[in-house]
């Protein structure tokens, strides 16, 4: 007889002012590591938060192992096996690590908490996902990023977990520690647990799945085998076009004038007298290792974090802004590592984010003038390709991608000529990445002078016309075209780390 699939999904539908599924079809077999990709509204979120008991299918059918399975709650769903994992950890900081792993049903003893079998409980939980040298009455919020991940999965699996689905696992942790989350999921796997594994990253789902199912826009477009993926086919299907990878020109931008200029500029410790010059028309990028000072270089530059020495020159102007509204006057603008926490303002409408810088400009007695700055915004928004229903729809309705282009807007309708980019595609997907890379390819061609810090290596080698290396706080190497390779930069990345 033939083992039935341990999830199964059939005509799946869900819409709220539109539909984000339809008639979705997805077959997960046991212990397997199965990918969700699709770009960013394509529904996959809804999918996961169906099959975990947060959210209601309007339609279609869902058995587990075989069995009819609707989950009208995430207490049922765990209760049948079924564990989510989200990108924004729930972790409690101010309760210990037992505490955490044991909220949804805390052992008492007549009505008091039963600490010693909590903290039994939590061993026992942490020792099943590798975290054997963890206090369990630490504070939660005294662990790593790593770690804390790695204790929600600890938490989801003290229960028997045939389920297990991990929504972006990796976008905040380092090498090491997602290194030590594949070792984790490679044992689950041996021990019968399925896992839907939903990413943006192309090597890690090569790496780690078994087949990938692709969605775009609440369909079910195709599955693969992810060990012979072809990458430029699998964007096209997310995109539902091709993906144009035609190389831009990068000719004469040294002959280009100097855009910002930077001397000597020390920040604390984590910047030590760095020197750098960014041509009009010119992207360049930052690499380096974790806690290099890339992220620091360009708070000094933007006058978000002190500066201790150096100068900051703009267009042959000396500036040394203190503050952030002093750069953006000098004509910088700068898209934070976290725009959800630094860079919108979520409950607000897309157009009071975007007009944000601008105020100045679209003023009148100190009230925006919604008329005439609304017509701006759209002709900004719609030169980036942005989706949005209505300017007036707060922000954090956005996919990431989008709104990752809403704080690029900001800077487009004040007309910046230099812009500071901090991992400017972290947590998008494959189509909504190619379509940043595309605009700042486009921003270039029209004069603007880009710095960027990317953790990904590829991504700096396809959009740079020069990298530079950081480590601990220095610049170690400079490298073109011609020059760079990934072992050069990684040798250079470590270069403050050899004495």
């Amino acid at each position: 007889m033939e083992t039935p699939p341990r999830l199964k999904a059939r005509g799946l539908h869900k819409a709220y002012n539109v539909p984000v599924l339809v008639d979705f079809d997805f077959d997960l077999a046991p212990g397997e590591v199965h990918a969700l990709v699709g770009s960013n509204g394509a529904g996959k979120s809804t999918f996961a938060r169906i099959i975990s008991g947060l959210t209601p299918a309007n339609a279609g059918e869902l058995r587990l192992d075989g069995q009819p399975y609707a989950p009208t709650h995430k207490r049922e769903a765990t209760g049948a096996g079924v564990v989510m994992v989200m990108q924004e950890l729930n972790i409690i900081p101010t309760l210990t690590v037992a505490e955490n792993l044991g909220f949804e049903d805390l052992p008492s003893r007549w009505g008091f908490i039963d600490r010693s079998r909590l903290r039994d409980q939590a061993e026992v939980a942490l020792r099943s996902i590798g975290l054997d040298d963890i206090d369990p009455d630490q504070p939660a919020g005294e662990l790593g990023v790593g770690q804390q991940q790695l204790v929600e999965i600890a938490a989801g699996l003290q229960r028997d977990c045939r389920v297990l689905i991990l929504d972006e696992p990796t976008a905040a942790l380092t090498h090491a520690e997602t290194e030590e989350l594949f070792v984790r999921v490679r044992e689950l796997q041996e021990r019968g647990v399925s896992i839907i594994y939903v990413s943006h990253r192309m090597d890690e789902i090569q790496r780690i799945c078994d087949r990938v199912t692709v969605l775009r826009d609440g369909r079910h477009i195709a599955t693969h085998n992810a060990r012979q993926l072809d990458i430029d086919n699998l964007i096209a299907e997310m995109a539902g076009h091709a993906v144009d990878l035609t190389p831009r020109d990068r000719s004469n931008l040294e002959a280009a004038p100097l855009a910002l200029e930077i001397r000597g500029v020390h920040a604390g410790t984590a910047v030590q007298d760095v020197s750098l010059t960014v041509h009009e028309g010119e992207i360049v990028g930052l690499a380096g290792l974790v806690g290099a000072g890339r992220t620091e270089l360009l708070r000094a530059i933007y006058g978000a974090d002190p500066r201790d020495a150096g100068e900051i020159i703009v267009r042959g102007q000396p500036q040394n802004p203190t503050q952030p509204r002093e750069a953006v006057a000098a004509g910088i603008g700068m898209v934070p590592e976290d725009r959800k926490a630094d860079g919108l303002l979520l409950p607000q409408s897309i157009a009071h984010n975007v007009a944000l810088a601008a105020h100045d400009q679209f003023a009148r007695h100190g009230w925006l003038d919604d008329v005439r700055a609304e017509g701006k915004i759209r002709e900004t928004t719609a030169a980036m390709a942005m989706k949005y229903d209505d300017l007036a729809q707060p922000v954090a309705e956005l996919s990431g991608g989008n709104q990752q282009k809403a704080v690029i807007a900001r800077w487009l309708l004040r007309e910046t000529p230099v812009l500071l980019l901090d991992e400017p595609t972290r947590g998008v997907d494959a189509a909504a990445k190619d379509s940043i890379h595309r605009l700042l390819a486009e921003l270039a061609r029209q004069g603007k002078a880009i710095l960027m810090v990317s953790s990904e290596l590829p991504e700096l080698m396809a959009n740079c016309d020069r990298i530079l290396v950081m480590s601990v706080g220095r610049l170690t190497g400079e490298f073109t075209p011609g020059t760079w390779s990934e072992e050069k930069i990684t040798a250079a990345a470590f270069e403050g780390h050899r004495t």
